[in-house]
């Protein structure tokens, strides 16, 4: 019916049509005169113009309006062309305002009075209330036709934005995990390459194994990526093929930043337990893009990570005693890393602290709200 309206509206106007042809034998049974080929004429040029009542609705009423209002005044029975100027007042109503929907309305009104005024057989009050009603209605059935129209409209709109949303937040989503990712390890691929670089002539043992770290993280970068565009996939076989990381590899980040040539100090308070995948996640990458900001900005001779578990909640920090970097990281608060670092802390509920520190050095402090089942779970197991 959307696809093709012209067609509907030809069907509909051809049905009305034939339902008038077949109510007309039935005139002189209720008193009124036959009949005769102009009267048929009649009633086919009230119903014609219905084909286009979606395109002109309100044109289309006053020329029905007029037919009809023709066929009254040469004495036929108006009921048998009432089905027209019906349809015609709804479709107004339900495609126009109220200024263009009322006048029809009226105009519909006015004609059934004239109609019923020039009948004497018809009872006059039941003329008026008919005159009344009937327009009302199809007016009160016609704006709620148009109410039920534009929520559909303004429901379709709603859900094509918040596809759009959705798309938009995932390509977000999928550009704070590549950032992390590649920004992490070619932070220490960078510093690796320098350090054999350096010793490659005087020290090959170490030389060997800066490259045997660059190899390793590479491949590991690798591996994340593939897990992260793998959502991307439109096969059945898209699931990733491996977990995601999370503070488990706490240890082994911190002895590749070590590696690298920064002494990081791992420390972990509480009982550790299972978190949710978002949560973990989370706070692996929070601690990765600040040891990355540690690797790249700071010049600091020692970094450490806190991290601790506490009945609802869990704190992961990362310091350092970086000089004269202060500055810098305060411009750099508006860069993707550290408003990646806010944007995730707010998707999952957590608070996040980022900003030098009173000693010197610079501070990256995130708590995160865990669930209500690991907090039971570490309740029962410390009692």
């Amino acid at each position: 019916m959307r696809s093709r309206p012209l067609v509907v509206d030809a069907l509909i106007a051809a049905a009305l049509t034939a339902v008038a042809l077949l109510l007309g034998p039935d005139a002189a049974r209720q008193g009124q005169d036959q009949l005769d080929a102009t009267a048929y004429v009649l009633v086919v040029l009230v119903h014609l113009p219905l084909v286009l009542r979606v395109r002109c609705p309100t044109v289309v009423c006053c020329v029905v309006h007029a037919t009809w209002l023709t066929y009254i005044v040469a004495g036929y029975w108006p009921v048998v062309c009432s089905f027209g100027p019906m349809l015609a007042v709804y479709t107004v109503a339900s495609l126009r305002g109220p200024r263009s929907a009322v006048p029809c309305a009226a105009l519909m009104g006015g004609t059934w009075l004239l109609a019923g005024a020039g009948n004497p057989t018809d009872s006059w009050p039941s003329v008026v209330g008919q005159a009344v009603v009937y327009p009302a209605v199809l007016w009160r059935f016609g704006v709620l036709a148009r109410r039920s129209a534009e929520l559909a409209r303004q429901l379709h709109l709603e859900q094509a934005a918040r596809a759009r949303r959705e798309v938009t937040e995932e390509r977000e989503r999928i550009a704070r995990e590549l950032h992390d990712v590649v920004a992490h390890h070619l932070s220490v691929i960078s510093v690796q390459t320098g350090l054999a670089r350096f010793v490659f002539d005087s020290d090959r043992h170490t030389a060997r194994s800066a490259l045997d770290i660059i190899e390793a993280t590479g491949r590991e970068a690798l591996d994340e990526l593939r897990r992260t565009l793998s959502v991307l996939r439109t096969d059945d076989d898209g699931a990733p093929s491996g977990p995601m990381p999370g503070l488990a590899g706490l240890a082994e980040m911190a002895d590749r930043v070590r590696a690298g040539g920064l002494p990081v100090t791992l420390t972990i308070e509480g009982m550790p337990r299972p978190l949710a995948p978002g949560v973990d996640l989370c706070a692996f990458r929070v601690v990765q893009e600040a040891l990355t900001n540690v690797l790249k900005h700071a010049a600091a001779e020692s970094a450490e990570i806190r991290l601790r578990y506490e009945p609802h909640q869990v704190t992961v920090s990362v310091t350092d005693d970086g000089q004269g970097v202060i500055l810098d990281r305060e411009r750099a608060v508006r860069g993707h890393g550290l408003l990646g670092m806010r944007e995730r802390a707010k998707l999952y509920g957590g608070q996040i602290a980022i900003g030098p520190q009173d000693r010197g050095g610079f501070a990256v402090r995130l708590t995160l709200p865990t669930s209500t089942t690991a907090a039971r779970q570490e309740d029962d197991a410390t009692t």
